[in-house]
């Protein structure tokens, strides 16, 4: 009888204890379930990177060595640049303005008031008619001559420094497949050392190679863009010079002539 009341007692603890731990797992499974609803219906939060974050880091992951030196090469190529396109466009003279007052100081006041003018005028344009007309007395060909030695010089001048962004042109995507070659080397020493071929090995290095050669490539077109919007100014302020070095021959020969 005591063995039955015992046996009894211990099967009333089981189910007991079956059924506290039945309803704990239920309510861990409850909570889980909630929790599990609960983030699927909040919004994702995917973090942004802004552009220059961005470029920063793709610069840092190409390697300090190569990357600093096309980035130095962009610099110094805007620089020079930027500096050639506002003296070009200082340069710029409405020649035909300046032949037509030229002309009239001619009529009223001679050589002189023709030098004037062209004192008071900037650009090119304006200090070869002032090289001419200072040989005018002489004879017109000696202010020919005067006009085309003259005219050499300020070609000299507006083409200064233009070969150094040509240089950086080709510099830049040179270092970029520099740093690309070498690049590649490192990744198969690292296969070699490591003895297997391992994609993760490879992957890196050649993330690395691959990142020279997009930043010079990047700074080779950018350059580009410079170099022949400034080569197109100077062909435009060239070719404005040459017209008016005939009209100031043709004005010189007039007034020799006294047609002025």
């Amino acid at each position: 009888m005591k063995r039955s009341l015992s046996i009894l007692f211990m099967a009333v603890v089981m189910i007991l204890g079956m059924s506290t731990t039945a309803t704990a797992t239920t309510t861990t499974t409850n909570t889980a379930v909630t929790a599990l609803v609960a983030a699927q219906d909040e919004p994702e939060t995917v973090e942004t990177v802004s552009f220059h974050q961005e470029l920063k880091k793709r610069f840092i992951e190409g390697g300090p060595l190569f990357m600093s030196i096309v980035l130095v090469c962009l610099i110094l190529g805007l620089a020079i640049a930027i500096e050639r396109i506002i003296y070009l466009n200082l340069s710029t003279t409405n020649s035909k303005k300046l032949a037509a007052d030229v002309e009239e100081a001619l009529k009223s006041g001679g050589i002189e008031a023709a030098k004037d003018v062209c004192r008071n005028t900037k650009g090119p344009v304006a200090s070869i008619y002032y090289q001419g007309l200072d040989r005018a007395d002489e004879s017109v060909e000696a202010a020919e001559k005067a006009v085309v030695a003259y005219g050499g010089v300020q070609m000299g001048q507006l083409e200064k420094n233009v070969s150094w962004v040509s240089l950086f042109i080709a510099l830049a995507p040179m270092l970029g497949f520099m740093g690309t070659v070498i690049g590649m080397i490192k990744s198969f020493d690292s296969i070699a050392e490591a003895g297997t071929m391992e994609p993760a090995l490879v992957a890196t290095g050649i993330k690395v190679a691959l990142l020279t050669t997009v930043f010079g490539l990047i700074v080779a077109i950018i350059l580009q863009i410079f170099y022949n919007y400034i080569v197109a100014k100077i062909d435009s302020i060239v070719n404005d010079m040459e017209d008016a070095s005939i009209t100031l021959i043709d004005i010189l020969v007039d007034y020799k002539n006294g047609k002025l």
